[in-house]
């Protein structure tokens, strides 16, 4: 049995093998060949743009595949989503598909854009939005840098943003959300009914959601007092609750936890006051709640 599995070419790609390295994959990517090497006997990997993923997954060519969720609807994809994977370029959180006009527009909503001309990549998904807005305009698919081409090109644009730098920079406003999107773990349905192949993409599946469960937290390990224990506990915050080990002096317990990482600055001094000794803090790579 091998699975075949896209890994999305472009601005998902380096994010996506370092979300690989962290679910414990060796994931290498050439620049002359689009059939990345995965340090996994049963994994074929090709490289694919995001944008085309959910059509082979569709189609059968691949097993399962990373790809927006953007992506699935504008290609009407027929497919099963295994996992949503909160993670992005820049960041580990959702993009949106934003409405923006120049600043100078007079345009306050999508209304004002009745016959107007809108650019964007996502033709199908934007039409979808105009109709339900009951908003006829003129959508044109736009080839990249979508956000230049205001006012001269078009009235508008449709595009993806992550923080909403790249919009503000080009002197543009935002005027609605067409679409919150994030990446998805695809499959084809046939592929599912397979037990070998579905065992397979479940585990997959588990892996890569543990790899971005534990991105921004940290592990702590400190040694506690038994009397000062109460103390140390009402500092801590968990994700569930902290493991509480006995030592080989019965006056003294071990405490384990996950946390925050932006949080430990904060943390340590309340821990050193509360009687806290031997704090350890160490990095995460999966995280299974």
């Amino acid at each position: 049995m091998r699975l075949r599995l896209g890994i999305p070419k472009g601005s998902l790609q380096d994010a996506t093998v370092q979300l690989f390295q962290r679910a414990g994959y060796n994931l290498y990517i050439s620049s002359r060949s689009y059939y990345p090497v995965i340090d996994d006997p049963e994994i074929e990997c090709l490289l694919i743009r995001a944008q085309e993923m959910a059509r082979y997954v569709q189609d059968g060519v691949l097993d399962v595949g990373l790809t927006g969720r953007d992506w699935v609807l504008e290609n009407e994809a027929q497919v099963e989503t295994v996992q949503d994977l909160v993670y992005a370029r820049q960041s580990f959180s959702r993009v949106r598909w934003v409405l923006a006009v120049p600043e100078s527009s007079p345009a306050r909503s999508v209304k004002d854009l009745e016959g107007k001309v809108i650019a964007t990549e996502l033709v199908g998904v934007t039409r979808a939005y105009l109709a339900r807005h009951g908003v006829s305009a003129n959508v044109e698919f736009s080839w990249g840098a979508t956000e230049v081409k205001p006012p001269v090109l078009a009235d508008a644009i449709v595009e993806v943003t992550e923080t909403g730098a790249s919009l503000r920079a080009n002197q543009l406003r935002i005027v609605d959300t067409v679409l919150e999107s994030n990446t998805q773990l695809i499959a084809h349905p046939a592929s599912l009914r397979d037990p070998a192949k579905a065992e397979k993409i479940a585990t997959l599946a588990l892996l890569l959601r543990a790899a971005i469960a534990a991105h921004g937290r940290v592990g702590l390990m400190l040694n506690v007092r038994r009397e000062h224990l109460p103390g140390v506990l009402a500092v801590l915050p968990a994700l569930q609750r902290p493991t509480v080990s006995a030592l080989s002096d019965e006056d003294w317990a071990a405490v384990n936890t996950i946390v925050e990482e932006r949080q430990v600055r904060e943390l340590l001094p309340r821990l050193k006051a509360a009687q806290a000794q031997g704090i350890v803090e160490y990095p995460l790579n999966k995280v299974l709640a």
